[in-house]
């Protein structure tokens, strides 16, 4: 049985939609992603009603839960399992994102090769943290490793069940003790029981079908045109800009690490650190320069209000559709804090 998307994942995707695909949250009077009508309730169960540091506590709560379930479940096959309770990820209010303003998108284009994160980690260093298992997992056989991991992971997906882009249908059931504890901690979610499972196929859907909506494909259209007469054609749709960045920045770190066949010693003398290579340099100076004029063309046709107000609009005719599998979703989201 395939695992559904978790609400949480959901909410996240829209979040993305809205300020990765629509340019970024618009300051003073505008429209920003937080006037969501969807965000009401989806919120309620991904914690976007919580501070950063709310936000903090609670994922540190689950992750303590996930590793104490995990520990039983590779127990129970045998193997020595220390819970860790380090996540390693700092929760941030999202302060330093603001691809909407000129002077940031001056400096880091959309965030990607040069980002804003990179820089808070820089002056801030989380402390080191280590493994608690190395040591035992070191003092096992080769054979005895490769079984405590796919015990713990589960086994490497087949050629055959990964995509062209390297990405496979997760299946928590093949994901070892790691897919089987975050399984059983979800089931002890409301918003995560069969109850809701056809209201997440749907918010997924909706989330998934917004891009091809007539609207937003006109107003992408005039977006492009804006484009092309600034000497950058060939994008079809605003999100295109900053994914022709990514995806030229992971062409460079394939380059450099392989297709993961293959180890790679990024200690080894001969090694090339592809975040100090010419390529990558090249490709800082690049995308602030399509940054941009993706900035002046997305003032120029208000593209961040009017692919908001497309979003919202479909949402509110989701909700009229919806409204008591919302409600009810929201009730239970909240019954369970």
């Amino acid at each position: 049985m395939r695992s559904t998307v978790p609400l949480a994942a959901l909410a996240a995707s829209a979040m993305v939609f809205i300020l990765t695909g629509c340019g970024g949250a618009p300051s003073g009077d505008e429209l920003s992603y937080e006037d969501s009508p969807l965000n009401e309730y989806l919120s309620a169960a991904w914690g976007g009603d919580l501070s950063p540091e709310e936000q903090q506590k609670k994922m540190e709560e689950q992750q303590a839960k996930v590793e104490a379930l995990v520990a039983q479940c590779m127990a129970d096959e045998g193997f020595e399992y220390t819970p860790n309770t380090d996540s390693g990820t700092i929760m941030s209010d999202g302060g330093e994102w603001e691809p909407d303003k000129r002077e940031w998108v001056e400096k880091y284009g959309y965030g990607y090769v040069n980002s804003p994160f990179a820089e808070q980690v820089e002056e801030n260093p989380a402390e080191e943290t280590t493994d608690p298992n190395g040591e035992y997992v070191m003092s096992l056989s080769e054979s005895e490793q490769t079984a405590f991991y796919e015990t713990l992971y589960g086994p490497t997906p087949s050629e055959e069940e990964m995509s062209e882009d390297g990405s496979y249908e997760y299946n928590w059931e093949e994901a070892g003790c790691q897919g089987w504890a975050q399984h059983e901690l979800e089931g002890d979610d409301p918003t995560q029981s069969e109850e809701f499972s056809e209201l997440r196929t749907k918010i997924e859907e909706l989330y998934s079908t917004t891009q091809d909506s007539p609207e937003l494909a006109d107003l992408n259209a005039e977006w492009a045109s804006c484009m092309a007469d600034k000497g950058e054609p060939g994008f079809t749709k605003q999100m295109d800009a900053g994914q022709s960045i990514m995806d030229e920045q992971n062409k460079i770190y394939e380059a450099a690490f392989g297709d993961g066949s293959e180890p790679v010693d990024p200690e080894s003398a001969d090694f090339e650190d592809p975040n100090e290579s010419p390529e990558m340099k090249a490709l800082t100076e690049r995308e602030i320069e399509l940054a941009l004029v993706d900035l002046e063309c997305r003032e120029k046709t208000s593209f961040t209000k009017k692919s908001l107000e497309i979003q919202f609009a479909i949402e509110e005719k989701f909700i009229a559709a919806n409204k008591a599998d919302l409600d009810a979703f929201k009730a239970a989201a909240e019954q369970s804090k």
